[in-house]
C-alpha cells in the first residue's frame, strides 16, 4: 500500500473483508470483494448493495450572499430550488472547462451544502472563495470531517426502515433528489433523521447507479457501526458490500459521467448531460449568466461526448490509445469509458435489463459493454463505430441512453 494514500473510516473493515484495494483519487479504496464485480453489480439491480463513498468531500456554504455566489459559480439555476431538495450540476472555470461536477443541497435560503468528488473539497472551496469578492459568505471545507456511504437497489428503503426512527415519516414525501436531516444535531436540518441509537444523519434520495437508493452522510465515528448494521439488516435480502468496480459499471450503464474522465479539461458542452446546463427552451442560450457560460458558445472544433452500446461482453481499455473509427475507418476520437453492464442484454434486437417488466424468466441476461467516446464530429444515434485498441477491436452503436427500466426515479411507494 502507498503510505501516502488517505483512508476512510471503513478502511480496516475493507481489508478484513479481503477487498482488492487500489488508489482512487488519493484514497486507498476497495475495487471489489470476494463476491466479484459481476455479483456486486447484479446485487444492486436485483436487491441492494452498499458502497463506501467517504472519499467524497462536502463543503458548507452559508451567509446572506450564499445563493448569489452559488448561482453564479454553479451551472444549474438554483433560483427555484426548494429547501430539502438537491440538484446535480458542475463548477466551470472561465474557459468553460469542468473543474468538478457536484450536487448542491439547499437547507435554507442562506445555507447550502455541496458534495464533490475525491480530493476536490479544497479545490472547489478555494474556487468559490476566489469568486466571492466582498460577498457575505462563509465557506467551510469539510474534507475528512464527514463520513458517507450509499445504499442502492430496490430493497434499500426496506433495509433502512429497520435502522431509523419513524421510517414512515422519513420516507413520506421523499421524491428523487430530495433529502432530510443533517449529520449533526442542527437547527437548519430539513426534517431531522436519526438512527435507532440516536445518531443524526443526512439521508438523500440520490446515488450514482441509476437505481433506487440513498446516500447517507453521518459523523466519522458512526459509519462503521451503520455499515455493519445495514449488512446485518439486509442479509435476508441478499445485500452485498460493493467496491468501485461495480460502482463504475453501474454508473456507466446508467449513462452517468465520471468526473475527470468523461468530463474534464474541455468545454462542458456537447454531451449527454445537457440537463446540467440552464438552457433556454430552444437551447440557443442560457436562462442565467454563470461562470464559464460565455466560453460555451459553439465553435467548429468543439468535441462531442457520446454514449455507446457494444454487441456483447467484449470491451476495450479506455484512454487516448484506444481509437474510435467511423464507417470509413477514419480515426475520429478516443474512448473515455468502456465498462460492462452485467444487467442488460438484447432481446429480439431490443435492449432489456433484468428489471424490464414482464421479462421472461427464461431470458438469460449476459451483459453488454457500454460507455462514452470523445469524437471530433457529431454522430447520430444508431450509427455503428469501431473501437480499436492495438489488434483488438469491437463494434459499438451510438445511443442516447444505455440501461433501460432504471428504478431511481420511480415512486418511493413502490419500494416500501
Amino acid at each position: 500500500m502507498n503510505t501516502n494514500l488517505k483512508i476512510t473510516s471503513l478502511h480496516q473493515w475493507h481489508k478484513d473483508a479481503g477487498a482488492n484495494m487500489a488508489d482512487f483519487g488519493g484514497f486507498d479504496m476497495p475495487l471489489w470483494y470476494d463476491t466479484g464485480v459481476k455479483n456486486e453489480h447484479l446485487a444492486v439491480l436485483k436487491s441492494a448493495g452498499i458502497f463506501d463513498t467517504s472519499h467524497m468531500a462536502c463543503i458548507n456554504v452559508a451567509g446572506k450572499d450564499s445563493f448569489d455566489l452559488l448561482n453564479f459559480c454553479f451551472t444549474r439555476d438554483i433560483s427555484s430550488l426548494l429547501a430539502g431538495r438537491c440538484v446535480y450540476g458542475a463548477f466551470l472555470d472561465t474557459r468553460g472547462h469542468c473543474i468538478d461536477d457536484a450536487i448542491v443541497y439547499k437547507f435554507t435560503d442562506t445555507r447550502f451544502m455541496i458534495c464533490v468528488n475525491a480530493g476536490m473539497g479544497g479545490a472547489i472551496a478555494e474556487h468559490l472563495d476566489s469568486q466571492k469578492n466582498k460577498m457575505d459568505v462563509f465557506i467551510e471545507d469539510l474534507s475528512g470531517k464527514v463520513a458517507k456511504m450509499d445504499i442502492q437497489g430496490k430493497n434499500s428503503a426496506r433495509i433502512l426502515s429497520k435502522l431509523i426512527k419513524n421510517p414512515a415519516n422519513v420516507f413520506d414525501k421523499m421524491p428523487y433528489f430530495s433529502f432530510k436531516g443533517y449529520f449533526k444535531n442542527d437547527a437548519d436540518a430539513a426534517d431531522p433523521v436519526t438512527l435507532l441509537d440516536g445518531t443524526p444523519v443526512l439521508l438523500s434520495r440520490s446515488g450514482y447507479t441509476g437505481e433506487f437508493g440513498f446516500e447517507i452522510f453521518l459523523d466519522l465515528s458512526a459509519i462503521v457501526n451503520l455499515w455493519k448494521d445495514i449488512l446485518a439488516a439486509g442479509e435476508e435480502y441478499g445485500i452485498a458490500a460493493c467496491g468501485l468496480g461495480a460502482r463504475d459499471s453501474l454508473r456507466a450503464g446508467a449513462c452517468l459521467p465520471l468526473s475527470h474522465q468523461d468530463i474534464g479539461h474541455w468545454k462542458f458542452t456537447n454531451h449527454p448531460w445537457d440537463f446540467a446546463l440552464p438552457y433556454t427552451q430552444d437551447k440557443q442560450g442560457f436562462t442565467k449568466d454563470f461562470l464559464g457560460s460565455k466560453a460555451l458558445a459553439p465553435e467548429k472544433d468543439d468535441p462531442f461526448i457520446l454514449p455507446f452500446l457494444g454487441e456483447n461482453l467484449r470491451k476495450v481499455n479506455a484512454g487516448e490509445a484506444t481509437q474510435v473509427l467511423d464507417e470509413t475507418n477514419e480515426s475520429i476520437g478516443h474512448v473515455l469509458t468502456c465498462a460492462t453492464d452485467m444487467g442488460i442484454d438484447f432481446l429480439d434486437g431490443k435492449i432489456v435489463s433484468i428489471n424490464t417488466p414482464d421479462l421472461s424468466e427464461n431470458q438469460k441476461i449476459k451483459g453488454i459493454s457500454c460507455g462514452f467516446v470523445m469524437v471530433s464530429k457529431h454522430v447520430e444515434p444508431g450509427v455503428k463505430l469501431t473501437l480499436k485498441e492495438g489488434k483488438r477491436s469491437i463494434k459499438v452503436t451510438i445511443v442516447t441512453d444505455i440501461r433501460p427500466d432504471r428504478t431511481a426515479r420511480k415512486k418511493l411507494d413502490n419500494f416500501i
